[in-house]
């Protein structure tokens, strides 16, 4: 299922979820929550297994997309790392100037002192794709700063669509790294991040740099799967 197919199917049932763009919004959002409301569902934007099964009531027909939600990376219930996702490829503007996409997730996000995106931007990456599909759930007040993610949310175990926290340089630098879980091999994390090789990208992490893992407060938790990928690449070993 993709988040079009949701969108499509709440404009057919009369709500607004905005452009069919496969970008969940907040119009999507609050259209989810209308329905949810009408339904005498559980009104928390979330899409879930009940809000699923109720927008499409005859999940069993195989032309109707599962009332059941994946637990890989295409889950569409993962909001924001389907964000994440779609912003693959987004890079720091090279040399002199800043990518001014980068410069509004700042902005959106009140951090009026961010003003070019030479600064660090994992933690702004993930606060971007939290903050912008999951409208009501907390983020660190220094969020810029890796580590802070650390107490984020609740404690879960390495599975998509977690914030990973790692150290960088050593232990008890204080230095950091911050982004989703997006599969592992035996010594290494694949983490979807942002200030990767100074873009949106995927990156191997040595698991020894491993902090620990967080969950959003709005999200029901679910049973953490580990999702093994052959590696292709070199470990990233400063994410700055």
């Amino acid at each position: 299922m993709r988040m079009k197919d949701i969108q499509q199917q709440l404009a057919a049932l009369g709500y607004r979820p905005g452009p069919i763009d496969g970008v969940w919004g907040r119009q999507t959002q609050a259209a989810v929550r209308e329905f949810q409301r009408q339904h005498g569902l559980t009104v928390d934007g979330i899409i879930g297994a009940r809000t699923l099964a109720a927008l499409f009531p005859g999940s069993g027909s195989s032309t109707v997309p599962s009332a059941s939600p994946s637990t890989d990376l295409n889950d569409p219930t993962l909001v924001w790392f389907q964000e994440a996702r779609r912003l693959l490829g987004t890079r720091e503007k090279p040399g002199v100037g800043n990518n001014p996409l980068i410069l509004d997730w700042a902005s959106d996000l009140g951090l009026k002192s961010y003003k070019a995106d030479d600064i660090p931007w994992c933690g702004l990456f993930v606060g971007h794709c939290i903050s912008t599909t999951l409208d009501t759930e907390p983020t660190p007040t220094r969020l810029l700063s890796a580590r802070a993610w650390e107490r984020f949310g609740i404690p879960t175990e390495p599975t998509p669509g977690a914030v990973m926290v790692f150290w960088r340089g050593k232990p008890d630098s204080g230095l950091g790294h911050v982004g989703f879980y997006a599969g592992e091999d035996p010594t290494a994390y694949r983490i979807l991040g942002g200030n990767q090789s100074d873009s949106v990208s995927i990156a191997w992490i040595a698991k020894s740099r491993f902090v620990n893992a967080r969950w959003p407060t709005t999200v029901p938790p679910r049973p953490a799967r580990q999702i093994v990928v052959a590696r292709t690449d070199t470990l990233s070993w400063n994410e700055a």
